[in-house]
């Protein structure tokens, strides 16, 4: 019976297959098989039992429900996968597992299992980029209202908006590429990390077994990989996430009734907005993104705590990561998905944008005047003038550019046609176009 809603409501099947029951096991029969491959050739147990026990290890072989089986009556699921190993493998089974620890079977199997999930998060990654950057492309001279604190503040453009957020995704990807060099290691050290049950030959198994598995073999560990590793990917996740938290609330917001710049998509022949309310349209997509991203960002903290480990190691870390491991995995790869589909579809209502901009009757312009009027008497006696005239305006609930028109001093530099001019928005939005260009051919030029 599915109980968490992974099971049966987020999550891709390609995530959801990374981290199901058969595939850990066969990941961690993997490193199994590359440890006896290692052992074998160097002289550490009989080359041929080596290849045998390489030749099983895996889930052709070695079947999970044998190996809860016999974990039902030890109470060890790594012990349970090497005897059902051993089973399969005849005389070779007395050489599995010959020297190794548990968490070293377990870690460098997560590392495989980490290692599936990025390349699949990299590659929503560079599909979410793509997205953002064609937006950013096609709205680069969308002109809107800006926004600080809430209130209105200067013109800019939704290409601005699509470029910021596409140049985060694209801080990830990188933040993704290094990352894969502190994370995607090896263990194969022993009870403590000195080598002691392998012998003298224990570094050179530790260093084969990595480059059998396409891993890097960790410089120093005690009985586990240390979980600094594990902590940043899962802050990486987190990171990303947020990212996707922001862009939702910028979409949610935007799409208010009373502003209606952004719309997510919405089949108004079959969908339903609310059981009450017929005519509801609501951003649940982004609202999914924004909610997920909550639990997302939580479990930076149990990986967190798991750093600490006592002296060699205990055991807390384990029972936690089962569960924090698979969650951040396929619920970062869902509201990747849900970003995606969402801002394909996105529409961007121009005629809205241009409704919001006059809403202030021009205050959003005094910026502009002030620049202006401040090459002729100053800077600080421009601001303090126009931004007394701007308060008139709101007091009074007038047009801006009315109270500039009938103001004197205002008068004696700038005419009624400049005035005019400076009342323009669509021509004070500054390099927006050159800038969001700018991003959009840094970024190609990358990938």
């Amino acid at each position: 019976m599915a109980v968490h809603p992974i099971d049966y409501r987020y999550g891709s099947e390609e995530m959801r297959k990374i981290w199901e029951e058969k595939n850990k096991l066969d990941k961690m029969l993997k490193v199994e098989g590359a440890l006896a491959k290692a052992q074998g050739e160097l002289g550490i147990i009989p080359k041929e039992h080596a290849e045998e026990i390489y030749k099983k290890a895996s889930v052709k072989y070695v079947s999970l429900e044998r190996v809860k089986e016999i974990e039902k009556e030890i109470k060890h699921d790594v012990m349970a996968m090497v005897r059902a190993l051993a089973e399969v493998c005849g005389e070779a089974g007395e050489y599995v597992h010959f020297g190794a620890t548990s968490n070293d079977i377990v870690d460098t199997s997560n590392s495989l299992l980490i290692k599936e999930t990025l390349n699949i998060i990299e590659n929503k990654l560079k599909e979410l980029l793509n997205v953002l950057l064609e937006k950013a492309e096609e709205h680069k001279y969308t002109v809107c209202v800006g926004r600080t604190h809430g209130q209105h503040a200067i013109p800019t453009t939704y290409g601005m908006r699509f470029a910021l957020w596409a140049a985060e995704i694209d801080r990830h990807l990188d933040r993704l590429k290094e990352l894969k060099e502190r994370v995607l290691v090896s263990k194969m050290t022993g009870a403590v990390g000195t080598c002691a049950a392998m012998g003298e030959k224990g570094l050179e198994v530790h260093k084969k077994v990595a480059e059998i598995l396409n891993l890097k073999p960790d410089l120093i560990t005690n009985q586990v990989i240390q979980r600094d590793r594990h902590a940043e990917f899962i802050n990486l996740m987190a990171l990303i996430a947020q990212t996707l938290n922001k862009i939702g609330v910028t979409v949610r917001n935007m799409q208010r009734t009373e502003i209606g710049e952004l719309e997510e998509e919405f089949d108004y022949k079959k969908q339903v907005g609310s059981s009450t309310m017929p005519h509801k349209r609501n951003p649940i997509t982004f609202e999914q993104i924004c909610g997920l991203s909550r639990v997302i960002k939580s479990l930076c903290i149990a990986e967190m705590d798991n750093i600490p480990l006592w002296e060699e190691r205990d055991l807390t870390n384990s029972s936690s990561e089962r569960c924090i491991f698979a969650e951040v995995s396929v619920l970062t790869d869902h509201i990747l998905n849900l970003s995606i589909k969402g801002i394909k579809k996105l529409r961007v209502n121009k005629e809205n944008c241009k409704k919001n901009l006059e809403l202030t009757k021009g205050l959003i312009m005094a910026e502009r005047v002030m620049i202006e009027l401040a090459k002729k008497i100053g800077r600080q006696r421009a601001y303090k003038l126009v931004r007394d005239l701007a308060m008139k305006a709101y007091n009074e609930n007038r047009h801006l550019k009315d109270v500039l028109l009938e103001n004197e001093e205002i008068r004696k530099y700038l005419s009624e046609k400049d005035i005019e001019r400076l009342m323009d928005y669509n021509s004070y939005i500054g390099l927006a176009p050159q800038i969001v260009e700018n991003v959009i051919k840094t970024i190609r030029e990358k990938y």
